[in-house]
């Protein structure tokens, strides 16, 4: 069993003793029932590793909860989606989500509020009542899991309630505060703690360089968050940062690409900050669940159930180049056979040459067939087999799949890549940004020419081949060019354009992709986010959609709570 599990997971056991709101919405309620700093033990390790341990959980629950964090950053982004399956279904809010036409009642933004707010609220109760010296690196910690819970509440929501403690008058309903209330709260709290929470390396716990790293997120999306067309201060702000993780943090690159996604991070050093789970106590990713067929399951000798649902974007499948080993690391498609055991007793497809979809390759004597084209988000949508499928995170023989695989937030590339990004956009040393994101690619590349990027394929277009494509329910059966909708917008007007397309490859599916698209805008202004279109979704010109909307569920319960611009209703 992992080290966390004593201290991060126990809280878990600790849970019936514990009365919980996780809406913001009502914060009269004392977070637990008779405890309180008169009857609990401070004293005792255990008691406050439980009162700690629920705290992190809930955060563990915002990120990979199912319609949690991940899912909401991911789905709505030009890299991953979740069709209607032809004979298998899936809901609604997953199409909304690729088409940028979700509204107020949104599962994913409800999930994450709600359990963003019941973290918060753990982390105000422990530290309203755990004061003194001798709590400092404690206290450090829960300021570190609360700063970065509201971090994601800036980046989903923009204008959300600061709640800061749960010793509220009778009838107190929170009010909203501004960007730059939530920005500034942020940045405050974690360069406040850094001394405190220190540099040792705890997994799944916070230290020095965790904070750096939330901290240059912020500065590097400052511009996005605070609404300013220059971001200078930022970007020296976010350099600092990093250069403080990269020289002084001890981390190293991971000699291979799939090694940041085993089930079992603990002890790769790329890692600087993850979420863990464990078999046993915390079982929460099930991309496993919706990523592939149950026969695609068997593949890895998992008995977990499937639902076949998310698949890559075509478009994006062709960005990669043929000899970047990441893509077989990250995506399987084409024709398989299933069940192949190896001498160690785990299971490997075996992968074969690209064949269009046939119906018949479906279960023909073992053999699974994905195929890259799909038809539709959901006009017809797409069958069984269409789509090309993640495989990043470890599958898991036996019932776990990927339920129980520790989670990157913060990796030693993630640090180089800001590194490079605020070099580029600052206009000085431009060949160091350039080397920086080529030692990253030079574990994904056996010919050393090809991992190379120059400062003028970073600065350049993005290849990503931009513009609506789906085969209209009429032409399905057959994929008929004549029911084909097409539409060409490429990718030449992207600014660092190139930088984007890495960031991509190397971030896929990492809680990444939707903020990188809004940080990076065309020539026009607009947000690639808002201004490409890519499969089923349409470019927009309205920029509302880069924050979603404030779910009706807690508007509902809290009239000081005012809808986010754009979205009507729910007033």
């Amino acid at each position: 069993m992992k080290r966390l599990v004593k201290h991060t997971l126990i809280g878990v056991a600790f849970s019936g003793a514990v009365l919980l709101s996780t809406s913001c919405t009502d914060l009269t309620e004392k977070l637990y029932d008779q405890l309180n700093e008169t009857n609990i033990d401070l004293t005792d390790d255990a008691t406050i590793n439980s009162l700690m341990g629920q705290a992190i959980a809930q955060y563990r629950y915002m990120q990979l909860s199912w319609f949690g964090n991940w899912e909401m950053q991911e789905q709505c982004t030009d890299l991953y989606m979740v069709p209607y399956r032809i004979g298998v279904g899936w809901g609604d809010l997953y199409v909304n989500l690729h088409r940028h036409d979700w509204d107020y009642n949104l599962g994913h933004a409800e999930n994450v509020w709600g359990y963003a707010y019941a973290c918060i609220g753990y982390c105000n109760q422990v530290l309203d009542i755990m004061e003194g010296d001798e709590f400092a690196s404690r206290r450090a910690q829960l300021r570190f899991f609360r700063a970065m819970t509201y971090y994601s509440l800036l980046d989903s929501f923009r204008n959300v309630p600061l709640e800061t403690t749960q010793d509220v008058e009778e009838g107190y309903l929170p009010e909203q505060n501004t960007p730059q209330e939530i920005y500034d709260f942020c940045v405050s709290e974690l360069t406040a703690i850094k001394d405190d929470i220190g540099t040792e390396k705890n997994f799944g716990y916070g230290n020095r360089y965790t904070c750096c790293m939330a901290l240059a997120k912020l500065y590097l999306n400052r511009g996005v968050y605070l609404g300013l067309s220059d971001n200078t201060e930022g970007y020296e702000a976010a350099l600092s940062e990093v250069n403080e993780v990269i020289n002084d943090g001890g981390y190293t690159l991971s000699p291979n690409y799939s090694d940041n996604f085993r089930e079992d991070l603990s002890d790769n050093n790329e890692i600087i900050f993850a979420v863990p789970q464990d078999r046993t106590h915390a079982t929460h990713f099930l991309l496993h669940t919706y990523a592939v067929p149950q026969v695609g399951l068997d593949a890895f000798g998992c008995t977990a159930t499937a639902t076949n649902g998310s698949c890559a974007v075509p478009q994006f499948i062709d960005t990669y180049d043929a000899d970047d080993k990441r893509f077989d690391q990250t995506w399987t498609g084409g024709k398989q056979r299933y069940a192949v055991q190896n001498s160690d007793g785990t299971y490997t497809p075996e992968a074969g040459d690209y064949i269009p979809y046939e119906e018949d390759d479906w279960n023909n004597e073992g053999i699974l067939c994905y195929s890259k084209d799909v038809h539709s988000i959901d006009n017809p949508g797409a069958y069984k087999q269409e789509g090309y499928r993640i495989i990043k995170y470890e599958i898991v023989a036996g019932q776990y799949g990927t339920s129980s695989d520790d989670i990157a937030i913060f990796r030693l590339a993630d640090a180089m890549f800001i590194k490079a990004e605020c070099l580029l956009r600052l206009g000085r040393d431009t060949q160091t940004a350039a080397d920086l994101i080529t030692e990253v690619r030079a574990r994904d590349f056996d010919n050393a020419s090809k991992a190379t990027r120059t400062v003028a394929d970073l600065q350049g277009g993005s290849v990503y081949d931009y513009g609506h494509r789906e085969y209209t329910c009429e032409g399905y059966a057959n994929w008929d060019r004549s029911y084909y909708v097409s539409t060409v917008e490429g990718g030449d007007d992207i600014e660092l354009g190139g930088l984007l397309d890495d960031l991509a490859w190397e971030f896929c599916c990492e809680l990444h992709r939707r903020q990188d698209l809004i940080r990076f805008k065309m020539k026009d202004g607009r947000s690639v986010f808002t201004g490409k279109s890519w499969f089923c979704k349409d470019a927009q010109t309205d920029d509302h959609w880069e924050i979603f909307a404030i779910p009706y569920a807690y508007m509902s319960g809290n009239p000081n709570l005012k809808q986010n611009p754009g979205y009507s209703g729910a007033q």
